[in-house]
């Protein structure tokens, strides 16, 4: 089978590329890290000149409308630049469940500002009792007329500092752990009675926890689906997660057979050693599994097995990039866990995306159909 890229694809890689090597180096990144909302302001507009926002949102609505291939290769080379913008989280996640659900009065106000990068979105559903990605939603929704009233927490809104606006998950009927009776709203950030505390994850990354007190909004700010339109919105997500994941697993494992080379130990380079060749080759064969299991997942595109694929190759990316990002460290010494080194970064976003939104262990339930 050939899983080289067209033409069109080659293009997206170039141009993810070559922004990652205009803009990023290591101590860039940290740089990027640090400012207010996690991550580059004046990066975050040039991505959306470069149309690599607009890319993943359907074309009739502005976008490229990338598949699973054109998604999956945007985020290896992300990964691979170990790039903080928050497109898997704002774009692949809330911006498409957004794109695919809002009414049309919504996509008025909003799409334009979405596909340049002006506005970001962030999704608001998982609560303090939820345990990955299972049915819990206590926020509640009550409908007076031509408004809702929305009061509950969110205390894990990812990728959502400086967020313009929030869709959040709210119950209208049935008890907390039900999969129906939720419904999706479009809150503003600026809404009265909405509150957001920022905290920061692992990786550096911005969080927000939010408090809404009563918040009123409009009923048109309604989208259609609850809990089924994010499920069906976290595949690609996943999927890109996992691609990430990919690009990292390659950056930590070629910077490291560089360091091999260099570094003596006992008059030799470490990477003479037959027990470290041992282990890298036991990495090594990590990453071409993880990557025969993402191209496996792509060729099932526009079938019946292409969620199963994703959460295979999910299940199995999330638990060895970790694994590899542990022995990457282990080869570096004590620097290994340092913010000097770029291997300390790379492992933190990989311990981010192998736990969020739920373990290797609940991708493997989701592949093995026990979650579905």
């Amino acid at each position: 089978m050939n899983f080289d890229l067209n033409e069109d694809e080659e293009m997206l890689k170039a141009l993810t590329e070559r922004f990652v090597t205009n803009h990023y180096d290591h101590d860039s990144r940290r740089a990027f890290l640090n400012e207010p909302n996690g991550f580059s302001a004046t990066n975050w507009a040039l991505l959306g000149e470069l149309g690599l926002i607009a890319a993943p949102f359907p074309e009739e609505l502005g976008g490229l409308g990338l598949d699973a291939t054109g998604i999956a290769t945007v985020f290896e080379a992300l990964g691979r630049g170990l790039v903080v913008e928050p497109l898997a989280e704002n774009v692949v996640l809330a911006g498409r469940l957004f794109a695919q659900h809002a009414p049309e009065h919504l996509i008025g106000e909003w799409m334009d500002s979405l596909l340049t990068g002006e506005k970001r979105l962030s999704l608001a559903h998982a609560e303090a009792e939820t345990r990955g990605r299972l049915p819990w939603v206590a926020t509640s929704a009550q409908i007076n007329g031509d408004e809702v009233v929305l009061s509950g927490t969110k205390p894990y809104c990812i990728a959502s500092g400086g967020a313009d606006g929030f869709i959040v998950s709210a119950r209208t009927s049935g008890d907390a752990q039900d999969k129906e009776g939720v419904g999706l709203f479009l809150v503003p950030a600026d809404a009265a009675g909405l509150s957001a505390n920022t905290w920061h994850l692992a990786d550096g990354s911005v969080a927000t926890s939010l408090t809404l007190n009563k918040v009123r909004i409009p009923a048109g700010n309604r989208l259609g689906g609850g809990i089924e339109a994010i499920d069906e919105v976290e595949v690609l997500a996943a999927l890109a997660r996992s691609a990430e994941a990919l690009g990292i697993m390659e950056r930590l494992f070629g910077e490291t057979i560089d360091y091999l080379r260099t570094r003596d130990q006992f008059g030799a380079p470490l990477g003479s050693f037959q027990a470290i060749q041992h282990r890298m080759v036991t990495q090594y064969a990590a990453i071409e599994q993880s990557r025969a299991l993402l191209n496996l997942a792509l060729v099932s595109w526009d079938t019946d097995q292409f969620e199963s694929a994703v959460y295979g190759a999910r299940a199995y990316i999330a638990e060895h990039s970790l694994t590899l990002g542990h022995e990457m460290i282990q080869f570096h010494g004590g620097m290994g866990v340092t913010d000097e080194l770029t291997i300390g970064g790379g492992h933190k976003r990989l311990l981010v995306l192998s736990r969020w939104p739920e373990s290797p262990q609940a991708a493997l339930d989701r592949y093995a159909g026990l979650l579905n």
